[in-house]
């Protein structure tokens, strides 16, 4: 990714992936999905990241943090 992105959250599901996503989606947070996974053996190398613009890293966090603590 460019400079002006950081990364979130990694995980080797895709479903939490999409999760954080769609979290921050409607927190008004842009968010991408990077897919490092192999295609290979994908149970076994790689992880989905979660990547959100560097201004909106600390809150997005915050936003993923408090999600995993109420579930």
């Amino acid at each position: 990714m460019t400079k002006d992105w950081e990364k979130v959250l990694v995980t080797k599901q895709p479903y939490q992936a999409e999760l954080a996503k769609a979290q921050l989606v409607e927190n008004d947070i842009d968010a991408v999905i990077i897919n490092k996974q192999s295609s290979s053996y994908p149970e076994l190398f790689g992880n989905y990241e979660v990547y959100v613009p560097t201004k909106d890293a600390i809150i997005a966090r915050i936003i993923l943090d408090n999600e995993t603590t109420i579930s």
